[in-house]
């Protein structure tokens, strides 16, 4: 049996090439297009978690350019009315809804692009999946072509490949990452994200790829932008903030917000009322405040790794980066290290 090494962002480096990039405000774009949604001149998108989207999330980081997907885990009532609030904000155009692959979905795919989805995002933690073909293909049946389908997630080149030939237009990439998952640990599976990303970005066909899992900072998200994803997804990195759903919890002196993966006991016995394997955990996350400054600080974050790879665009990034790997005494340099001695 032989064994690859797989490389997570804390194990590369992108190496800074000459620039000839006067303004990173304005020399710089940023957008991407979502086939049958439209250009988004910030590639984030939200992530489809009950403690992390709902409209007043979406309606924020549409004003910066991105998207957000209205999570599933409630009735379709009450996730056809977070559409409907999040279409009737300031975006121009309406946020993504999840679905599930058995059960309602149908159904709750209508309603929610009856009240404004402008895509719709199948959500379910493995989806190099037979539920996950079929589900595609009654939503090809009902809608032909005429909307955008994100699918995943997924871990692999084949993966993406097979979701997109049964008729996903993005795939979300990364299994495992996920700052609150614990995927890994449960079940022994998983790949990096970012050699998920690099495998994933050889593919042949016409298919957007949406970085999924393990994020932490601007760093790691032009190190994804740069190994082949097209939009990043976050969550962890919007928690806490004033915008994400779930009330202000006071800990003796401290403000805090609870943050929890899907696959959580808790998570799973509100949304279902029982549990199954258990994949994700629940956390108290300090109180941020407004998620605007958090929005800002990425953007410009992005917009300055760009120029240090003297790249006006995305696609220039993609072209011209050349990444290296770091050792451990690397890693440790890389950090603000005063701290560390």
């Amino acid at each position: 049996m032989s064994i690859t090494t797989a490389l997570s962002y804390d194990d590369v480096l992108l190496v800074p090439k000459y620039s000839s990039i006067i303004s990173r405000n304005t020399d710089i774009l940023i957008s991407q297009t979502l086939d049958k949604v439209g250009k988004f001149s910030f590639p984030v998108i939200s992530s489809p978690m009950d403690t992390i989207t709902e409209w007043k999330m979406f309606r924020e980081i549409s004003k910066f350019g991105g998207s957000g997907i209205i999570h599933r885990y409630n009735t379709i009532e009450q996730q056809a009315e977070e559409v409907a609030l999040a279409y009737a904000s300031t975006s121009p155009r309406g946020p993504g809804a999840a679905i599930g692959v058995s059960g309602d979905y149908l159904e709750r795919a209508e309603e929610c692009l009856n009240c404004g989805a402008s895509f719709l995002c199948i959500d379910v933690a493995h989806g190099h999946h037979i539920l996950v073909k079929q589900a595609l293909e009654n939503l090809r049946n009902v809608y032909g072509n005429d909307i955008h389908i994100m699918a995943g997630n997924v871990a692999t080149l084949e993966g993406l490949n097979d979701l997109a030939d049964w008729g996903a237009n993005s795939v979300r990439v990364g299994i495992g990452g996920g700052s609150i998952c614990s995927t890994r640990i449960q079940t022994g599976h998983g790949v990096p994200t970012l050699h998920s990303l690099m495998e994933c970005s050889k593919t042949d066909r016409d298919v957007s790829i949406i970085a999924d899992g393990g994020i932490r900072n601007s760093g790691d998200i032009v190190k994804a932008l740069a190994a082949g994803a097209d939009f990043v997804m976050i969550g962890s990195l919007l928690s806490g903030t004033e915008e994400t759903p779930g009330e202000i919890i006071n800990f003796y002196d401290k403000k805090k917000k609870i943050y929890r993966g899907m696959a959580s006991v808790e998570a799973q016995i509100d949304w279902r009322g029982k549990t199954s394997s258990i994949e994700g955990i629940t956390h108290y996350v300090p109180y941020k405040g407004r998620v605007t400054e958090i929005l800002k600080n990425l953007k410009v974050g992005i917009h300055s790794g760009l120029s240090y790879s003297g790249a006006k665009s995305i696609n220039e990034l993609q072209s011209n980066s050349t990444f290296i790997r770091q050792t451990i005494s690397g890693q440790h340099e890389s950090n603000t290290h005063i701290k560390m001695s």
